[in-house]
């Protein structure tokens, strides 16, 4: 099992125009989960979310060895004992890049100051309390003018002569006395806030000097970091970061996992056999990284690398094998037993276009023609069903769509849960902030409903089985871990709240029920849960 390929490293030879491809296998990943139980029991890693990443490699002796490394600095640190070292030309940059990075933390430092000056809440006090008087006056006018209109009314039908000129000119006296009330208020709020509001603008000006001062020095430190960050290959070539893109480079390029992991196995006499990266600790907003979870190279600093770095390394074909097993076939379908870590079908970006669908229709004679019915979740295991002609596809997918079809999953959760069965029915809706997380919302979500069973109990796991009689995006991991529906998370789900180290998410897709669209008769497939 340790063999099976879940994500390729590649890029074209720069020389040859070859595809060159470095495997992340099961293998990789297990030796990854060692590390991170090294990190849940070292509280010095859990304290900035990062990348890290670990590349097996082959002594010229064939022994086999692990190399390790971390994004960027750790605990502010580049060079940590037991990890590889950052690429080659820090050192030629380190007066400049401390001066600078001084500069950098000066501005930094007066941007949290000018950011927390007081007259910033003064003036949105002083604002709302004068937006308040301004309705409370408005709302005391408008009552007014009403009653003045209603007076009008009367005393137009009731006096004449001088007692209604007097009359009406009173009302008129009210409504310039009010006009001025309002504009004496105005005056007021003006002499107030103006001197606040041009402390503020001086302090907005300052804010954005210091911000454009900031990128300056950070492209000028970045262009001189790259310009002396030099990379080798497996050819024994080496070149700048500047000479491999000379386009132009986005911040952080050369301090990723992938690039350290390979330079340094290039200028050891290593030979990479796989690797894989995940993240570990926090993630902020705009990172949307779960921790624990493998992620590939990133498309804007690492994919741009891959052919250079992998250019002269020559990769095992036994590495190159694909495994899906197909567990049923005919002239019309397929059904195959999908790894957990492979995706279903390609996905929009250049580092996520391994597949099933990908795989079978390379594999295939007739690959071109498939299309996959239904989808599992890249982390899922289990039955997927493709179709090899359109009616076929077009006759499940109604099956689909009108619940004919039905499913049977197997999961191992990370907790007792005490009742022996019983149905979940929690509407689901995704979260727009957090894709792909899905949350219940009774306001807009999609009625989904899921029938549980109870298969054994230890210690510290539940085994379930779920038949879902809808089919929602993540249903079954949050009916699972919702406080409303099972309130325990399927072990190895860290999208949803699972803390336990695992190698996997335990979540198998073991049995389907279908009419065949040409055999006319009923299905029933079924595989034996890997876990």
């Amino acid at each position: 099992m340790f063999n099976d390929l879940t994500y390729y490293y590649e890029g074209n030879c720069p020389q040859t125009g070859d595809r060159l491809r470095l495997p992340r296998t099961s293998l990789a990943e297990a030796i990854a989960y060692n590390l991170m139980q090294h990190l849940v029991n070292n509280h010095l890693y859990s304290c900035e979310g990062k990348m890290y990443g670990v590349l097996l490699v082959e002594l010229s002796t064939g022994e086999k060895r692990v190399l390790k490394a971390f994004s960027g600095l750790l605990n502010g640190k580049s060079v940590v004992e037991g990890w590889v070292p950052p690429i080659p030309g820090r050192n030629e940059v380190a007066v400049e890049e401390a001066r600078t990075l001084a500069e950098l933390d000066a501005i930094k430092q007066e941007l949290i100051t000018l950011k927390h000056l007081p007259e910033w809440q003064e003036y949105k006090n002083l604002c709302h309390k004068f937006e308040q008087q301004l309705q409370i006056i408005s709302d005391r006018h408008r009552h007014c003018k009403h009653q003045r209109h209603e007076k009008r009314q009367l005393i137009c039908k009731t006096l004449t002569g001088e007692a209604l000129t007097t009359a009406l000119a009173e009302l008129d006296s009210q409504s310039r006395q009010q006009k001025i009330e309002r504009r004496q208020l105005k005056r007021q709020q003006n002499e107030i806030l103006q001197p606040l509001k041009q402390t503020i603008t001086t302090t907005q000006l300052r804010i954005q000097e210091l911000k454009q001062q900031r990128q300056v020095l950070s492209r000028q430190l970045q262009a001189q970091m790259h310009a002396a960050y030099s990379l080798t290959n497996f050819s024994g070539v080496s070149l700048s970061l500047q000479q491999l893109m000379p386009m132009g480079l986005p911040t952080g390029t050369g301090d990723c996992c992938a690039p350290k992991l390979l330079h340094y196995a290039a200028t050891h006499n290593l030979k990479p056999l796989a690797m894989a990266e995940f993240w570990w600790g926090s993630s902020s907003p705009n990172q949307d990284k779960i921790q624990g979870q493998f992620y590939g190279a990133c498309a804007e600093r690492c994919q741009p690398l891959m052919g250079f770095l992998l250019s002269g390394l020559k990769i095992n074909p036994q590495n190159e094998e694909v495994n899906i097993p197909i567990i049923y076939e005919d002239e019309w379908l397929i059904a195959v037993n999908k790894p957990a870590g492979l995706l279903s079908v390609p996905g929009r970006y250049h580092d996520r276009q391994d597949s099933v669908l990908s795989r079978l229709r390379n594999l295939l004679p007739d690959g071109m023609t498939l299309a996959t019915v239904h989808r599992l979740d890249q982390e899922t295991s289990g039955i997927l069903l493709l179709a090899r002609d359109r009616f076929t596809h077009r006759q499940l997918s109604r099956q689909f769509q009108q619940r004919q079809i039905h499913k049977v999953y197997e999961a191992v959760l990370s907790g007792v849960v005490n009742t022996e069965q019983g149905v979940i029915e929690l509407p689901l809706w995704k979260d727009p902030q957090n894709r792909p997380y899905q949350q219940v919302d009774w306001q807009q979500g999609k009625p989904s409903i899921t029938h549980f069973r109870v298969i054994a109990r230890s210690k510290d796991y539940t085994r379930v089985e779920f038949t879902p009689l809808t089919g929602r995006t993540h249903q079954l991991r949050v009916h699972a871990a919702d406080a409303r529906g099972l309130g325990v998370t399927i072990l190895g789900d860290r999208l949803y709240g699972c803390n336990a180290v695992a190698d996997r998410l335990h979540l198998h897709a073991r049995e389907i029920y279908f009419e065949h669209p040409q055999l006319e008769k009923r299905l029933h497939l079924q595989t034996i849960t890997p876990f």
